[in-house]
């Protein structure tokens, strides 16, 4: 078939046919003769080895200039950050910067921009079916890569080919900066195949994706700083978490030979500036990403008089910086809407949180911009959850109930949904995902135990909330819709999974494929 006649949503099937089901997930922990380190080398040995059959030698990519990042929780913030400041040196020492993050919200065009804008259907379906018929045409040693035969027919899982493809696309397109969230951990990480980058950075670290990582700060530290390399300066986000873990990420560093080592706090950011983004704690994430981009910035030749200058480690912002935190956007993350059409009467509050630190931040979030608008008197409170993969979905739902809890808000609804996109049961294909268990989610399993969870929440602190279960995120928002009228404004938190919010925010803007 020639480029011609394969369209976007050619690409997207063959793209989502890369995904592992939940049964092979399954299989692959019941593993007990390969280690989850076993795995993680494989499979960064095979992203070089894809990376060759392209065509491509790891030391190119050094021409992207590539700032990465890495951390468990405000990595994605982070790197948004470092793309709207640096955004703003277009023209002075800055060529095209592109950004590579993950997951997606309503399209995978989302993970890969450039100068702040997802590529177009139409890019993004050319560059992948270069990928792809290049690796369809190229082979692998069937001694060295046995997993990879037959060659023509096996292809990177998912994520590990966004990654490629991105590095294909950014090189194709002349990008001489690029930004690279890490998707899971660090040092085996499909993104960590950089050689020189210009500065690597680690925003607050957490206790996630233990299968990978292993369940103890130590192992998960260790792995995050596995993208430090030998000269190039590493910088780090102050740990109030697990503050131990900085002596972990310095032994590495140290081992690796950093050029620079450096933690930075919030307090680096002035009390007057603005920031895009919503939440007391992206002051952190913005912190980092002021010191990524200053160092970033300075290698790349930016005369010193256009950057911060340092007095004692606080910066005097330029005004290119204290525009670019104040035009920082990043969707689903700390996001107030409304006034949306057919929901006049509703403020959403949105955030994918889905890591046990994160849903309190975005909690004590919700509730502070709740408890100020408490002069609408008798506006109901709705919460819309769903934590469809994460083992910890109960302690999630626990950590919600009780930050809220805590800042003296009730919900009076509480509802439970898959993250099934329409009420028909279908899904927009940027959206399908593969990695949960099909039964469950058909027979809502997860959805009634959290609702069970949530009586007995309830029945410890002496409240009362109205339980729903919807099977789809449609239904959900039909139901919202009926709780409001002219004299009946409703606010609604949306949390517990990027998915999730990818889902909800095609409903709402009525973006059906």
């Amino acid at each position: 078939m020639s480029n011609v006649n394969r369209s976007y949503k050619d690409a997207i099937a063959a793209l989502n046919s890369l995904q592992s089901n939940y049964a092979s997930i399954e299989a692959l922990k019941s593993q007990k003769d390969f280690s989850p380190k076993q795995r993680s080398e494989l499979s960064i040995a095979e992203v070089y080895e894809f990376i060759r059959r392209l065509g491509y030698k790891p030391k190119e990519f050094d021409r992207l200039n590539v700032v990465h990042v890495t951390g468990t929780k405000g990595k994605g913030s982070t790197c948004a950050f470092v793309d709207s400041v640096l955004r703003q040196y277009r023209g002075s020492g800055i060529g095209k910067v592109g950004l590579f993050t993950s997951p997606h919200l309503k399209s995978v065009r989302e993970r890969i921009r450039i100068d702040g804008q997802p590529i177009t259907e139409q890019k993004f379906t050319k560059y992948f079916y270069e990928v792809w018929d290049k690796l369809s045409s190229t082979t692998s040693s069937p001694e060295e890569f046995p997993s990879l035969q037959p060659c023509d027919i096996v292809k990177p899982m998912y994520f590990k080919y966004l990654t490629v493809l991105s590095f294909h696309v950014f090189m194709s397109e002349g990008v001489d900066t690029a930004i690279y969230e890490v998707g899971v951990g660090g040092k085996y990480d499909s993104t960590n195949i950089v050689q020189h980058p210009t500065v690597a950075g680690v925003s607050s670290l957490g206790i996630d994706h233990t299968f990978m990582l292993g369940n103890t700060i130590d192992s998960i530290a260790w792995n995050k700083a596995g993208i430090f390399k030998s000269g190039c300066p590493a910088v780090v986000s102050e740990q109030s978490e697990f503050p131990e873990s900085i002596e972990i990420v310095k032994k590495v560093a140290d081992e690796v030979g950093v050029s620079s080592f450096e933690v930075v706090g919030s307090s680096i950011i002035p009390p007057d500036v603005k920031l895009g983004l919503a939440g007391s704690f992206q002051r952190q994430n913005a912190a980092l990403a002021v010191k990524l981009a200053d160092i970033h910035l300075r290698k790349l030749g930016v005369p010193d008089s256009d950057l911060p200058t340092w007095n004692d480690g606080t910066p005097t912002l330029p005004e290119k910086f204290i525009v670019g935190l104040a035009n920082t956007k990043w969707d689903g993350r700390c996001q107030r809407l409304t006034g949306q059409e057919g929901f006049e009467n509703v403020t959403w509050y949105i955030d994918g949180a889905h890591t046990l630190e994160s849903i309190r931040v975005a909690s004590e979030w919700f509730s502070s911009s709740v408890v100020k608008q408490r002069q609408r008197p008798g506006a109901p409170n709705i919460l819309l959850f769903n934590q469809q993969a994460r083992e910890n979905a109960s302690d999630l739902l626990q950590k919600l109930h009780d930050t809220v809890s805590a800042a003296g808000v009730k919900f009076d609804h509480v509802i439970f949904t898959t993250n099934i996109t329409w009420s028909d049961g279908s899904y927009n294909s940027d959206l399908v995902s593969l990695n949960n268990s099909k039964e469950q989610v058909d027979k809502l399993v997860i959805q009634k135990e959290l609702a069970e969870k949530w009586s007995s929440l309830d029945q410890a602190k002496g409240q009362t909330s109205r339980k729903h279960i919807f099977p789809d995120i449609e239904t959900s928002l039909n139901f919202i819709k009926s709780l409001t009228n002219d004299d009946h404004h409703v606010d609604t938190f949306v949390c517990g999974s990027l998915h999730l919010v990818g889902g909800f925010l095609a409903v709402l803007e009525g973006e059906r494929d």
